[in-house]
């Protein structure tokens, strides 16, 4: 039956989700020409590679529940919903969305494209597609074309599951909803004063005992080496890179208790399990301390395909600055050892970050003018940057005074305030060319569950996911507060717990 036609009930004559209605806005948009309708008889064309398959078996995961429909992953026939791996001006991420009557084609020169492109399609549908029950449709495609690549090649977003365990399932949860506005990291702070979060087979006892608990005393958990290779795996199913982080020398309570000889002293302090920071540090000046890090280093960078590897760096208060450098100056070469490439919070600006560093910076739009210098000044001299301001995109700050979880002591982050900034010009003296993109970390001292990490990071984590895809043109809140809104929808489909921010026109 034709959309329109005499008789067509509501929901028969429906209007297609316009194409510039899409989070992050895409590069380019052009409307125009009659919508496809994913039918019965829709199949999902793939080209002959495994990778451009996955894709399309993904994509099928996706419709199939939600229209009823087979939905048949093919390298044959022609029509329906093409993936389509092709030279063309896309970088490693970006696609080419073609729709009209005939069918909708992706293009990309890589799949983490073509899975981007699926992202946008999934966008362009009504937002029942994301139920996983059968659902009555009808389910159009707006006419014309999508060509669309990144601003930035890090979006990231960080959990911190030290402070409060999260186990694999819910760690492959929040990556499904990552991907879906196209984060390519994932940031997991494995290790802090309140637990260690990943076994090392040469100090068991850092899992084992300083593992063991979490904020609030709870029974805390760890992820064996088994369990970290599954999160990256299904991390990399959805084109996401893993970025482990063990933060050192500061915020390290929870391996000077399970091993003695760590501390100055030789005694180990109790477990923790409060939210004080800055008290802990390792043992700047015991050659033991490094035979440590050595180890951790190797045997997690042994198990991360990804290219970094993140050694914190902040907080070290009770480390002096002296003994701060000495000891970054003896870590770096090791991460490059083991072939990765040193992350580092902003703090690391301080010492000599290593030719090729990432300083991740997490200070606030108040942060002192000579702060911020010494992170322009490494900038210039090579060191890349990630933006990750505490009073903007750290998840965890409340909405307002009201807001139920989370801490305020980088002050109330609303929706508008999240946004509202720009990565390009945000830290003054640092060259555009410097910065790396943006991620929006998710630190846990009050969150226990899935609803609290979705009530924290929906609506907000959809504004950096933009910050760091689209061009700065397109930048602009009274536009992108519309878009946001046709999300809830979707969120509630998923069942993603939200925060119904009044400053968005749900």
């Amino acid at each position: 039956m034709g959309v329109g036609v005499t008789g067509a009930t509501p929901a028969q004559a429906a209007s297609p989700t316009p194409l510039d209605r899409v989070v992050p806005a895409p590069a380019s948009v052009a409307p125009g020409g009659s919508p496809y309708r994913i039918t019965r008889d829709t199949r999902i064309r793939v080209d002959d590679s495994r990778a451009s398959r996955r894709v399309g078996e993904y994509l099928a995961s996706v419709l199939r529940p939600s229209t009823g429909y087979p939905v048949p992953v093919t390298a044959h026939g022609s029509g329906g919903i093409r993936l389509r791996l092709a030279k063309g001006p896309f970088g490693a991420e970006g696609y080419r969305l073609d729709s009209g009557r005939g069918g909708v084609t992706i293009t990309a020169t890589a799949p983490a494209g073509l899975f981007h492109g699926v992202q946008t399609l999934r966008q362009l549908l009504p937002a029942a597609v994301e139920k996983d029950s059968v659902q009555p449709g009808p389910w159009l495609v707006a006419g014309g074309t999508i060509q669309d690549t990144p601003r930035y090649g890090w979006r990231g977003a960080m959990l911190d599951v030290s402070r409060h365990f999260f186990t694999v399932d819910q760690v492959k949860r929040y990556i499904d909803q990552l991907a879906a506005y196209k984060i390519n990291k994932l940031h997991l702070h494995l290790s802090d004063d309140q637990g260690w979060r990943i076994a090392i087979d040469s100090w068991p006892r850092l899992a084992a005992y300083g593992g063991s608990t979490q904020v609030g005393g709870g029974p805390g958990g760890h992820y064996t080496k088994a369990d970290y290779k599954e999160i990256v795996r299904y991390a990399s199913s959805r084109y996401l890179e893993v970025v482990p982080e063990i933060d050192m020398p500061g915020h390290t309570n929870a391996a000077l208790a399970s091993y003695a000889e760590l501390n100055c002293d030789g005694v180990a302090p109790p477990l923790y399990t409060g939210t004080e920071v800055g008290f802990s540090s390792l043992c700047v000046g015991k050659d033991i301390t490094y035979d440590f890090v050595d180890d951790v280093i190797r045997e997690l960078a042994a198990l991360t395909p990804g290219k970094y590897l993140h050694i914190g760096g902040d907080e070290a208060h009770s480390t002096s600055h002296e003994d701060y450098v000495k000891f970054m100056d003896r870590v770096q070469p090791l991460v490059a050892e083991y072939g990765k490439t040193v992350v580092g919070w902003h703090q690391l600006t301080g010492a000599n970050p290593s030719r090729g560093a990432v300083a991740q910076y997490w200070g606030l739009d108040g942060t002192s003018a000579e702060e911020k210098e010494q992170v322009a000044a490494a900038a210039r001299n090579g060191t890349g940057v990630v933006l990750s301001p505490a009073d903007r995109i750290y998840l965890d700050m409340k909405y307002t005074a009201d807001t139920p979880l989370g801490l305020d002591w980088a002050g109330l982050v609303e929706v508008k305030r999240s946004y509202d900034w720009d990565p390009g010009n945000y830290l003054p003296g640092v060259p555009g060319s410097a910065i790396r993109g943006v991620e929006a970390p998710l630190w846990t001292e009050t969150l226990t569950k899935s609803d609290d990490i979705e009530y924290m990071a929906f609506p907000r984590l959809a504004g950096v996911a933009e910050l760091g895809w689209s061009p700065a043109s397109t930048h602009d809140w009274d536009a992108y507060k519309v878009r946001l809104a046709a999300q809830g929808p979707r969120w509630e489909a998923r069942g993603i717990d939200f925060y119904r921010s009044p400053q968005v026109p749900w």
